[in-house]
């Protein structure tokens, strides 16, 4: 999971044809206490156990749906939390579900991206490599940068964030300290 993550930064994520470049996300595993798979399997965070390359949608708060690429065999569950995206493919459709013009603020937050991109519990369990989702390698090296976890209690030290350096489309830009 810790290698996977980091991967991710650069990679291309479409939900039926909408999308863009990853450029930030946050690992969690079975061991870490902010993780939901951390007290054991139950009936809503059941996909973060695996297969790997399924999708682990769940609601935040009752308010936002958040999605998380699991990537670890099945049984443990270690998933990866998209947080932003840079908008490319199908911004027109992303502006009227967000009700916004500015591309920056349309997939800047894990609730955000979701909304921009009609994901919602009908995704969660759905493979990312079969439609509505495309998820493309990226290409060529990026310069990642990794940093402390945001928006949770438990845990919240480890430098388990990542994020594209630079990048003017990632939910918080502060708390990037180190090249990952």
């Amino acid at each position: 999971m810790h290698e996977v993550a980091p991967e991710l930064i650069g990679a291309t994520l479409l939900v039926d044809g909408v999308g863009g470049r990853i450029v930030e996300v946050e690992a969690y595993d079975q061991e870490d206490p902010a993780s939901h798979g951390y007290r054991g399997r139950t009936r809503r965070n059941t996909s973060m156990f695996g297969p790997p390359g399924r999708a682990y949608v769940y609601r935040s708060y009752g308010i936002h749906w958040c999605l998380n690429l699991v990537c670890e065999e099945e049984g443990v569950a270690n998933a990866v939390l998209v947080r932003a995206l840079e908008p490319e493919y199908g911004l027109d459709e992303m502006r009227a579900r967000r009700g916004l013009e500015n591309p920056r603020l349309l997939c800047s937050g894990p609730g955000k991206l979701c909304q921009a991109l009609a994901i919602t519990g009908e995704h969660d369990g759905l493979r990312l490599d079969q439609p509505p989702f495309e998820l493309r390698e990226r290409s060529g090296p990026h310069d990642v940068i990794a940093g402390t976890r945001v928006g949770i209690t438990r845990a919240a030290d480890l430098p388990w964030r990542y994020a594209e350096a630079g990048s003017r489309f990632v939910s918080r830009p502060g708390a990037f300290a180190r090249p990952a």
